[in-house]
């Protein structure tokens, strides 16, 4: 495979989750996330650590509001890659092992791109600290969400207290990381646009 080298990630125990900062808020004060109007298409380079082992390559995302998205992962050299096809929760990507560790669950990979779509909780705390709003819903596990503004920023996993895996996003990086087994996908945006339209196709894998 393209680009394979050592010493990537060392292994760790999950971390500890902090307790909820801020004020409480009620529920209504948890900003929306719905994907934007109109089809977007997103552009970057990758990289995924696991292990002792590193690839990277291109990239690229299609958006179709409200809620699908398609997943196209290349390795540099064009030695494969990784497809995932996401409509509302339900996630498909390829059998192939090598491909499906490339592709994050649904809700992290909802995450990723801006939109919180996580199983439905009836138990949730809200709370606001200035222009940071977080939340935590549901049990076992607990999913962490942080929205800086109305932009979410930060999607967490917790169950037993501890973080198992997040996503965190930042204005051109996006990055995904699990703790079991460790490994870390890291997404550089180099471009964001309006797009006229998908053929259907593109919707199946």
């Amino acid at each position: 495979m393209a680009a394979l080298s050592a010493g990537a990630l060392a292994g760790c125990a999950p971390p500890a989750a902090e307790p909820l900062g801020g004020a409480p808020a009620p529920r209504s004060a948890l900003p929306s996330s719905e994907l934007a109007p109109g089809y977007r298409q997103i552009v970057f380079d990758w990289e995924f650590e696991q292990g002792d082992s590193r690839m990277r390559g291109e990239g690229v995302v299609r958006l179709a509001p409200p809620d699908s998205a398609r997943l196209d992962l290349f390795l540099g050299g064009g030695f494969g890659g990784g497809a995932a096809v996401l409509i509302g929760d339900d996630l498909r990507a390829p059998v192939v092992e090598a491909a499906r560790r490339l592709i994050p669950p649904a809700p992290m990979l909802w995450g990723a791109l801006g939109r919180l779509a996580i199983p439905a909780a009836p138990d949730t705390a809200v709370r606001v600290d200035g222009s940071t709003t977080r939340a935590d819903i549901g049990a076992a596990p607990v999913w962490r969400a942080e929205f800086h503004g109305s932009r979410l920023a930060r999607l967490e996993r917790i169950d037993d207290g501890r973080v198992r895996d997040f996503v965190n996003r930042r204005q051109r990086e996006v990055t995904y990381e699990s703790f079991s087994p460790r490994s870390k996908l890291t997404l550089r945006i180099k471009r964001d646009e309006p797009a006229m339209g998908f053929d259907a196709k593109i919707w199946t894998l």
